[in-house]
């Protein structure tokens, strides 16, 4: 005799299978839509064109780009010209200086904010407004302030101090530092907006539990809201690091890469092979340098932080 299908035993099986989610693919299409433009731009303005540079880095090509292609020689040449490995000490010396003057002096800003003093509101807006100018315009602006003429020695000499000497700007030993001050000046205030957003979001319980103990504020600070502000240090190291490698138009406005050869930065290099010397294959290699710079030093740092395996 056949059994006869239990309808209640079917019910429990329809139960206890597992409903199908959807496609990870079709779940919130109007998002994915919307995210096209910017995906596209990506791939063909930031991808393409990246590409597009490093094949013509191989090439010889001058005024107009040609695919015929040379091997190595156009980054032999490059290594082997003594403006380019100039401008290469020069970003170094000025980009660690300039990271580890902005990360000390941002945080230490965010510090004295936040301790809640009176028209703190006016005193970020003083600290972030150099950060509202393009690097043109406070380049114009420090190139008026270091002028002996009419800037600070001028205003120091009309003060009684006749012998008083501030120009750096004429001065290869000095014109870095005078270079870093602007820089410093328009860049720290992004710095310390970031470590001020870090550090009000400490839990209180914690500054409390070192009142108790009786921890000096500067020990808190550096052996326990340190360590916990890390990944806004690195956010803003990654924001630093980039400005940085692609420096160009402050250099531009304050020393246009004098006085000499003291401030030329790799970015002058490169706009002067391919404009000024009609020398396209060796801007592309200069270019593609730095696009190697911020690949192997700046993208798997920030992978590792944000986006690497879960700290205990």
């Amino acid at each position: 005799m056949t059994a006869l299908p239990d309808p209640d035993r079917g019910a429990v099986r329809a139960k206890a299978a597992p409903a199908r989610r959807p496609s990870r693919l079709l779940h919130n299409p109007m998002s994915k839509v919307a995210a096209m433009p910017m995906i596209a731009t990506a791939l063909v303005i930031f991808v393409g064109c990246s590409l597009w540079t490093v094949v013509h880095s191989f090439t010889d090509s001058k005024l107009l780009p040609r695919l015929n292609f040379v091997g190595f020689e156009q980054y032999e040449r490059l290594w082997s010209s003594s403006r380019w490995i100039t401008s290469v000490e020069n970003i170094a010396i000025y980009g660690v200086t300039a990271l580890v003057l902005s990360l000390v002096l941002g945080f230490l800003f965010a510090a004295l904010l936040d301790q809640r003093i009176r028209a703190e509101g006016i005193f970020r807006t003083i600290i972030l407004y150099p950060y509202a100018l393009s690097f043109i315009v406070t380049g114009l602006v420090w190139q008026w302030v270091l002028n002996p003429d009419f800037g600070i020695q001028n205003v120091v000499r009309d003060l009684g101090f006749a012998s008083f000497s501030f120009d750096p700007l004429n001065n290869p030993d000095t014109v870095m530092i005078a270079l870093l001050m602007a820089g410093l000046w328009q860049g720290t205030g992004l710095v310390t907006v970031i470590m001020l957003a870090g550090l009000r979001g400490v839990d209180e319980d914690i500054w409390k539990a070192t009142r108790v103990d009786g921890i000096p504020a500067w020990k808190t600070y550096l052996f326990v809201v340190v360590p916990i502000l890390r990944p806004v240090f690195v956010t803003a190291t990654v924001l630093i690091a980039t400005g940085i490698v692609k420096l160009y138009d402050l250099v531009v406005a304050l020393t246009n890469g004098g006085p000499g050869s003291a401030t030329q930065m790799p970015a002058l290099y490169v706009y002067d092979a391919m404009f000024a010397k009609q020398n396209l294959a060796q801007g592309f290699a200069a270019s593609t340098i730095m696009l190697l710079a911020v690949l192997v030093l700046l993208i798997p740092w920030s992978i590792h932080e944000f986006g690497g395996k879960k700290r205990g």
